[in-house]
């Protein structure tokens, strides 16, 4: 299978949360398993989450040179950047199916980086947007093979 996976900002932050160890783990082995497979995508606004949240709110957290170190390791994976496009789509799946503003944004740079799963806890695991599948990180674990 060679389907892309957008993460979410949730996904990454839990790689530092030593409050939630299994979570830790688990999202840990997505990620290497992402960056060995060269199959993760993700959005600025993802990488500006991961930002805020790892910096100022997970403890221990990291330094914002730490921070800034891993955002510019994973602008290898094709950040999108929202724009007047990106927003129009995230309103019509807003409309759709009732999503926040914020998920129907993530919903979107899925869509627009041609990613066929979207890595995530905050919204239902198995739920289709329009081909971009919904995949809770700490349900299953990452696939043999991407």
């Amino acid at each position: 299978m060679t389907a892309l996976f957008f993460v979410d900002s949730n996904v990454l932050i839990y790689c530092h949360d030593s409050a939630s160890p299994a979570k830790q783990s688990r999202a840990k082995q997505w990620i290497d398993h992402l960056w060995s497979a060269r199959r993760g995508r993700l959005s600025i606004q993802v990488l500006q989450e991961f930002y805020v949240n790892v910096t100022q709110k997970v403890k221990p957290g990291l330094d914002r040179s730490r921070a800034r170190q891993e955002i510019s390791a994973l602008t290898a994976w094709h950040a999108v950047v929202n724009n007047s496009l990106a927003l129009l789509a995230a309103w019509d799946i807003q409309d759709r199916y009732g999503l926040s503003l914020w998920d129907s944004l993530i919903v979107a740079a899925a869509q627009a980086t041609g990613s066929g799963f979207l890595l995530t806890e905050d919204l239902q695991h198995g739920q289709d947007f329009e081909g971009v599948v919904v995949v809770n990180p700490f349900l299953e674990a990452p696939p043999l093979s991407i």
